[in-house]
């Protein structure tokens, strides 16, 4: 029995198809991949509450938190829209192009690390940053109260959300907020979760071919688990280095967060989840097919070109991963006041310069 073992393997190997597929696509598949859960998660140190999500949702939808009272976190990561803003770089205040791609916000609490250097530990500092971002928001966290306590509706809805915080209207309870709204934002039901509770039928037989090739060609290494991706940081380039265009020079990474020199060009792998409605690709935002990003991570992460039909088969099976969209309605936002801050169009170069 066992020398018959062995010669099926070693027939397997010569026709190009891993051992592993003989013991079933989908039990492997079920121990390097979870399903998205059906509902959010508990979060650590900021506990989910009807009260605090609907604020957040507010929160979430209100551009006041910007100086020019025009951009909120909508705007660059749309709920309509996978959670992106379809653009290579956001546009952010004074029409200022922002440094990098915006990731989406969809099943963002999955991943290990926020933004693409992995600076925020979770989406409650990582609500704060854009918050304060010249080419962003342009705010600070002073002026944001000022704003949010000159709203009565608001002064009544975060006492309400923090009824044990003095004082409820804070910076971080702004941003406590925002993050039990964003972990709500999940898309569970994807045909590939489907797949992995058990559902053989829930995957095409071009998508089954493209999910043996991601795990046999190495993608599966740093694309894992719920998020298939999101819980590690890999450099740009491991075998090849990309175009400049798709990985800017002067972008080192998380070489500007850590300091360290081996984080040169490192990223968090992103995570693949409704990938595919989540154009343009990588942190530059250069690529705009799925295909092209699919070859490109082949040479320059795997050193291997993939064929045309490789590439495509895969990007078949990343649509499986395209889950079912939360229904977000678009909050009514408490009115402003009389004291409410005015907006602010200037940018503070523009400003100097008269």
């Amino acid at each position: 029995m066992r020398s018959r073992v062995l010669f099926i393997g070693a027939v397997l190997m010569l026709v190009g198809c891993p051992v592993w597929a003989a013991e079933g696509l989908l039990k492997k598949s079920q121990t390097m991949f979870e399903p998205i859960p059906q509902q959010a998660q508990e979060l650590e140190g900021n506990p989910l509450t009807a009260e605090k999500i609907e604020l957040g949702k507010m929160l979430y939808f209100d551009p006041r938190l910007s100086a020019s009272q025009l951009i909120s976190c909508q705007t660059c990561h749309n709920v309509g829209l996978a959670g992106i803003d379809l653009q290579e770089t956001s546009v952010g205040h004074g029409w200022q192009k922002g440094p990098r791609n915006a990731p989406t916000v969809h099943n963002a609490v999955f991943n290990l690390a926020q933004f693409w250097d992995g600076r925020a530990k979770d989406l409650a500092e990582q609500a704060k940053g854009p918050v304060q971002a010249s080419v962003e928001m342009n705010n600070t966290p002073e002026q944001v109260l000022l704003t949010l306590n000159s709203i009565p509706g608001y002064v009544e809805m975060f006492a309400t959300a923090f009824p044990d915080a003095q004082p409820a209207v804070s910076f971080d309870n702004m941003a406590k907020a925002i993050e039990a709204f964003e972990a709500t934002l999940i898309t569970a039901n994807a045909p590939f979760d489907k797949y992995l509770r058990g559902d053989e039928a829930a995957l095409s037989a071009e998508q089954k071919e493209g999910l043996e090739l991601y795990i046999g060609k190495g993608c599966a290494s740093c694309h894992n688990g719920v998020n298939l991706g999101g819980q590690g940081y890999y450099p740009f380039g491991v075998v090849e280095v990309p175009d400049s265009e798709v990985r800017p020079e002067g972008d080192l990474g998380r070489y500007q967060v850590s300091n360290t020199a081996s984080d040169k060009y490192v990223f968090r792998a992103p995570a693949l989840r409704n990938v595919a409605l989540t154009q343009p690709y990588f942190h530059s935002g250069k690529i705009w097919t799925l295909t092209e990003a699919v070859g490109i991570m082949g040479s320059s992460q795997l050193g291997m070109q993939l064929s045309k039909e490789e590439s495509q088969k895969i990007a078949a099976f990343l649509e499986s991963l395209n889950g079912e969209m939360p229904e977000v309605v678009h909050p009514i936002l408490p009115p402003s006041s009389e004291s409410t801050p005015k907006p602010v169009l200037t940018t503070k170069a523009a400003a100097d310069s008269h």
